[in-house]
């Protein structure tokens, strides 16, 4: 359960951004920008965290003392036991050059991915045994950098997040979006009808924002609250780009991800970041739409 050390809002020395080229870093550096908060970001241009075999050493001298760490490097999707793997190397180059003493935070952004299956809410407390590649690298990052930095951590664990720098291109808002923009058709598995909660990218970094200047530690469900067929989302992003993209529909090769359904409490995120907007979809992908406009 998330828990903040300062009562109120106080700009680090510096943050320390690991992870360059995705949507969460983009995005948090615009924030940080705009907030006149004092960051470095490190990408693998400067050290290949995965390679380079003097990368602890490359971080160590580039660490201050007391940064805060904002941990976002990683390489995704994981799909096989090789960039499962590659993962893990990455984080030990991390944390091989991070001493704990010297950091006064270290917020790591994880995945719901970490969640066994269930049809109650996830809540932050729910069972963490995943069956996929994806949550298992991250829940086994997780416990790396707890036996490490304990009363140092955030972690923060978002759903599929969506909006504007998005590299990914996957299955929904995203990838709808693209198609959308092109008037190209859009295919959905199934029927659309499974139902999964999606977070814009705006409440990502605000978040993230407001666990930097009050010290956050512990887990956090970063997610919208709501959930949305991949249909009504295909159908919604048509309607407000404009578009002259089709619906078309794809047999399924397996069984539904997740059972078609994954809700989540969103209690502690109210109690603790209620005063950040909260998007639903709708007004979501506006915004989204607006920001691929400027």
């Amino acid at each position: 359960m998330i828990k903040f050390l300062y009562k109120k809002e106080k700009k680090p020395k510096r943050v320390l951004v690991i992870g360059s080229s995705g949507i969460i870093s983009k995005n948090l550096c615009k924030r940080l920008d705009r907030k006149s908060i004092n960051y470095k970001v490190i990408g693998s241009r400067q050290i290949n965290l995965k390679k380079d075999k003097n990368a602890s050493l490359k971080i160590s001298k580039i660490l201050k003392k007391n940064d805060t760490i904002i941990l976002l490097a990683a390489e995704a999707p994981v799909k096989n036991i090789q960039t499962l793997l590659n993962n893990i190397q990455i984080i030990n180059s991390i944390v091989d050059g991070i001493e704990k003493n010297k950091i006064s935070n270290l917020i790591y952004l994880s995945s719901d991915a970490v969640y066994s299956d269930s049809k109650l809410k996830l809540n932050e407390k729910s069972k963490t045994i995943p069956n996929n590649f994806h949550g298992m690298m991250h829940i086994i990052r997780e416990k790396i950098l707890e036996n490490k930095y304990e009363n140092k951590l955030a972690i923060i664990r978002p759903t599929m997040i969506y909006g504007k720098f998005d590299t990914h291109d996957g299955y929904g808002p995203n990838k709808f979006m693209r198609l959308a923009l092109k008037n190209s058709n859009i295919f959905l598995f199934g029927k659309g009808e499974e139902r999964r909660d999606h977070v814009y990218i705006d409440l990502v970094t605000e978040v993230l924002v407001k666990c930097i200047n009050r010290k956050a530690i512990g887990k956090l469900n970063l997610v919208s609250g709501q959930i949305i067929s991949f249909k009504k989302i295909a159908l919604e992003i048509i309607k407000i780009t404009n578009s002259k993209s089709k619906i078309k529909y794809l047999r399924r090769k397996g069984s539904m991800p997740h059972n078609g359904y994954r809700p989540f409490n969103i209690d502690l995120l109210r109690k603790k970041f209620g005063k950040i907007k909260n998007y639903n979809l709708k007004d979501g992908v506006k915004k989204y739409f607006e920001k691929l406009n400027k």
